[in-house]
């Protein structure tokens, strides 16, 4: 267990990471399926900080998985080094144990989920000033600071933000309505599926964020882990919510009031993550099959490589935006032609020689 802090202009915040890796000889291992998740970002989501509390429970064997849930788990756990966050918004918690139900951000106003660098700072007309502050600028907050430095550190195969309001398996984007393109969105997107059907009993949500929650959020921590921090298998897990809840009943709308929901929300989720984390490894084979010991390889398109360059410092330099989209097209434009070019060249380089090739032979036949 680690704890990490940090400050910005007087305001200070310290995270808690457990990692859990069952022989500690093997944690850097690099054969090992690596997961970071992340509960608490939004201080009255209190059931999400239990659900964590749950998992490390089962993990160091304190609690074991409902028998409703016949799980091999001794293969499973050999193969993976998990780093969880049981809290990242310590200081918003407080707010919220003070009496602020209703309270979501850290301890200086700012919704931790909206000041991550991806599409930061753009505001939908239904932006709400009050619950989606994204702060000064992309990462201004200690909180999101630390996550950042984590993820860095440990580069995870797999990402879980986790939150409650409603019942949902989200993969990105959060900031557009669409899913990524290609073979590894729909694996995640058939992931989550069976992740539903056979622990969830169908209650949830799947698909992107921004398509599936009736609004799109900009500065997201799960669209930074995919397009920025290339996390393969990025999610954003919603585990509860009371849709007939009155908006001033916050604790009501976010966590369960009665012993039996709490309870059916812990065993249905934690055995949804620990299903998680034995398709999670199978997924990376399959999208991966030539993945070696020391790894699994993160192949990154030209287009997807600036994508993510450029996107990271459209956020950062947020006067700009307009000429450094313009710059992504012109980029983009520019290798096309230099690929297309290089492959010319290429087949009249090979023509010449195969005509040189020829005529040297018709000489020495004769």
């Amino acid at each position: 267990m680690e704890t990490f802090s940090t400050q910005n202009k007087g305001y200070h915040a310290e995270t808690t990471v457990v990692t859990y890796c069952r022989n500690k000889k093997d944690c850097d291992d690099r054969s090992k399926l690596k997961i970071l998740l992340s509960f608490g970002q939004h201080g009255r989501e209190l059931i999400t900080t239990e659900l964590a509390l749950r998992i490390l429970s089962i993990l160091s064997e304190e609690e074991f998985l409902s028998s409703a849930y016949p799980l091999n788990l001794n293969n499973t756990l050999d193969r993976l080094v998990i780093k969880i966050v049981p809290m990242e918004n310590v200081n918003g918690r407080k707010l919220v144990e003070a009496g602020d139900l209703c309270e979501r951000r850290n301890g200086r106003g700012v919704d931790l989920n909206r000041n991550w660098s991806v599409d930061w700072g753009k505001k939908e007309k239904d932006y709400d000033p009050y619950e989606e502050n994204p702060g000064s600028a992309a990462f201004s907050e200690p909180e999101t600071q630390i996550m950042r430095k984590i993820c860095a550190s440990f580069e995870p195969h797999v990402w879980v933000n986790v939150h409650s309001g409603m019942e949902a398996l989200f993969m990105p984007y959060d900031h557009k309505n669409t899913t990524p393109e290609g073979l590894p969105s729909q694996r995640m997107r058939l992931m989550l599926e069976k992740l539903n059907r056979f622990q969830l009993n169908d209650r949830c949500l799947v698909g992107s964020g921004g398509g599936s929650v009736g609004y799109l959020a900009h500065g997201t921590a799960t669209d930074y882990m995919y397009d920025i921090a290339r996390v393969p298998m990025s999610f954003t897990f919603e585990i509860y919510g009371d849709s007939t809840a009155s908006s001033r009943d916050c604790f009501k709308m976010f966590n369960p009031t009665d012993i039996t929901t709490f309870n059916r929300v812990l065993n249905d989720w934690s055995a949804a993550f620990f299903t998680l984390f034995s398709l999670g490894g199978v997924q990376m084979k399959e999208l991966h099959p030539n993945a070696t010991a020391s790894g699994f390889e993160k192949w990154v398109s030209i287009d997807d490589y600036l994508n993510g360059y450029l996107m990271e410092r459209k956020s950062r330099y947020g006067k700009k935006m307009e000429v450094l989209e313009l710059g992504m097209q012109e980029i983009r434009t520019y290798f096309r032609l230099f690929l297309l070019s290089s492959v010319l060249l290429m087949f009249m380089f090979c023509s010449r020689i195969s005509k040189s090739g020829r005529q040297i032979v018709s000489a020495m036949s004769l």
